[in-house]
């Protein structure tokens, strides 16, 4: 049915005055949804669906907000700031601000039918009560154009259907919080793309014993001030990876009953990137993995995941064995080498705080596997405990779904370390492992690379100075090997197109549905993961990195809910840890947000923060690399490089 015209969007400057620059947009009776491709302006702010603009007979329009950046309307002296889904009527000559400040069209009607009504009047709520029945069913219809549209869009893109602002509907009960993750809230985003996602406060929780911290940046000041409970917990191990000069300040300003330990780097270039809590309660351990420093920025305007999972002390009468998950831990804690000390919990004694510890806590309900890194060069049946190689046996154990043959890989991450081919297919073999039940292998698996543009961090919430957590130099980035797997960080459906991601996550995918899931502190570099050497004998690893990874188990449905600081909980036991192998209990399926199946109790949601599958770089776009001169200015007026204080 052809549509026709009721009038445009006009361009104009801050006085208003016609900017004959820039196309004028036509305006269609009924829906017309206008964003960042309709307009001839270069502006990550603006949404792809950034407005919903429904005209109706009489020349006056709704305007819906669809993105989720503001919209400010303007009717003569007066002017209204719009958030991300909300509505106003418009009428002959109102202005648009697609951004407050930014991007100014005026909406000029050509009909010339009913009196029109005025700004105020038309966003009176006693005008929207008044509304005919005609102009009711009209809303109907404009729904089911909208939705037909959406529809089309999705068939023309060959993409699954799309779920708009997913996270919204992202609910976890308690008892399954372990079974997932969960994405950092971030400031400045509207409240729904803040659902279930959680603060530094929702993690360090109830009467915790004892703490061990570990992370690469630490900044105390914020720590303290951003949880004060901190400055309650009787034992706090903190174990980083600062320098020399930022390592001073800590122990100037730290708590008097802190513990420092800088993990041994034996191999140059090396850190202690790993990112992780141990917090001891009276009724057990709530094990934490995460991907953001302890300081402000990376726990308020990134983009970060974060897993937990508590479990019970052991009964200490009950010999029982440790599983996957107990002896990977201990063995990661083995090599970090901090003091051994004394602390007495109490009701429960006095205890040696040492790797040997956390063997007195009951791991065999965990739900994901640990996948570490350690600094050294790792042989014989050291050769697969860490790294990739570690990753690579985990995967060769699991069987997965025949529609995981030869599906691809996704790697995303916050900085890139200087790469060649070699190295890559090393990496792409070891992520490609796993069977399906008949013994075939999953096959080579082709990889893209997830990396924000320039632009993406242009116009991101802070601007430029997002760019310091994406450290890496244009020598690593312009390679030209890499163009090949450059893909957008897109993700509009968790709202976070904006929040620079520092999470790191490598994943194997077929459509929304997820074969393995690995949420980790490790970038993509040989330092993070290790590079074979001497034939294949041996893996050399610089740095410290720990993961999650996540895969389709075995589980029964009561096997979760055991809670250090609620009231209830049990610590049941599965047998074996993890187990992937047959069973008759129903085996788990992990999906994105943007599943549509139906959401059984075997389906678990994983809040991955970007779209499947990623859509490739085009011509215009640059990959962000952080010591390139960018004279066009960013969301705060400023250009790069300049100095930031993090």
């Amino acid at each position: 049915m052809p549509r026709y015209q009721v009038g445009y969007l006009v361009p104009v400057n801050k006085n208003i005055e016609e900017d004959a620059s820039l196309p004028k947009l036509l305006v269609f009776y009924g829906p017309n949804f206008i964003g960042r491709n309709d307009v001839s302006i270069s502006d990550k702010r603006l949404s792809r669906k950034h407005i919903a603009l429904t005209t109706f007979p009489d020349g006056s329009a709704d305007l819906l907000v669809e993105g989720t950046n503001p919209v400010v309307v303007r009717s003569g002296e007066l002017r209204k700031k719009l958030s991300s889904h909300e509505k106003a009527a418009i009428t002959n000559g109102d202005v648009i601000e697609l951004i407050p400040g930014d991007h100014f069209f005026k909406y000029v009607s050509s009909s010339s039918g009913e009196t029109k009504r005025s700004f105020t009047e038309a966003n009176n709520d006693g005008e929207r009560e008044k509304l005919t029945s005609k102009r009711m069913r009209q809303g109907l219809e404009d729904e089911a154009i909208s939705a037909n549209k959406l529809k089309a869009e999705e068939k023309d893109t060959h993409k699954e259907p799309k779920s708009v602002e997913a996270i919204r509907d992202f609910r976890v009960s308690n008892d399954k919080l372990s079974d997932t993750f969960r994405l950092l809230k971030v400031q400045g985003l509207p409240a729904w793309a803040n659902t279930n996602s959680v603060s530094i406060e929702d993690v360090i929780q109830g009467d915790v014993l004892l703490a061990v911290l570990s992370n690469y940046m630490v900044d105390t000041d914020w720590l303290m001030s951003a949880c004060p409970r901190l400055a309650k917990i009787p034992y706090v191990l903190v174990i980083h990876g600062e320098g020399d000069s930022r390592l001073d300040h800590m122990k100037r300003n730290k708590p008097s009953n802190w513990i420092l330990h800088k993990p041994p780097l034996p191999i140059s270039f090396g850190t202690h990137h790993s990112k992780a809590m141990l917090l001891v309660y009276p009724r057990g351990i709530r094990v934490i993995v995460h991907t953001a420093n302890l300081i402000y920025v990376d726990w308020n305007n990134k983009t970060q995941g974060l897993w937990m999972q508590d479990f019970p002390w052991k009964d200490q009468n009950n010999s029982k064995k440790g599983c996957g998950f107990e002896n990977d831990l201990i063995d990661y804690l083995s090599t970090l080498k901090w003091p051994e000390f004394t602390a007495n919990l109490p009701a429960l004694g006095n205890f040696n705080i040492n790797p040997a510890f956390f063997k007195k806590f009951d791991y065999c309900n965990a739900r994901v596997r640990l996948i570490a890194s350690v600094p050294g060069y790792h042989t014989g049946s050291n050769l697969t405990k860490w790294g990739h190689m570690k990753l690579r046996t985990v995967l060769q154990e699991c069987v997965f779904d025949k529609e995981f043959l030869r599906s691809p890989l996704v790697y995303q991450f916050s900085s890139l370390g200087s790469l060649d081919e070699k190295w890559m297919a090393e990496l792409a073999y070891s992520m490609s492992s796993g069977y399906t039940e008949d013994k075939t292998p999953l096959g080579l698996a082709e990889p893209l690379i997830i990396w924000p543009t320039v632009e993406d961090v242009r116009c991101s919430l802070e601007g430029y100075a997002a760019g310091n957590a994406i450290p890496s130099p244009l020598k690593n980035v312009e390679k030209s090997f890499l163009k090949k797997y450059w893909a957008k960080w897109e993700a509009s459906r968790t709202g976070r197109c904006r929040a620079m991601p520092h999470i790191k996550t490598f994943t194997r995918y077929k459509g929304q549905k997820l074969a393995w899931f690995l949420l980790t502190s490790a970038n993509l570099s040989k330092a993070a993961w290790g590079a074979l050497q001497k034939n294949n004998s041996q893996l050399m690893i610089c740095s410290y990195e720990l993961g999650v990874l996540f895969l389709s188990s075995h589980f029964k449905e009561e096997d979760g809910g055991f809670s250090c600081t609620g009231n209830g909980g049990s610590s049941m036991d599965i047998g074996k840890c993890g187990s992937v192998g047959n069973s008759e209990v129903p085996k788990t399926k992990l999906v994105t947000l943007a599943w549509q199946g139906s959401k059984t109790s075997e389906v678990i949601p994983l809040p991955v923060p970007y779209e499947l599958p990623p859509q490739p770089y085009t011509s215009e776009d640059v990959p962000w690399s952080w010591d390139r001169r960018y004279n066009k200015k960013d969301v705060y007026g400023q250009v790069w490089p300049r100095q930031v204080q993090l």
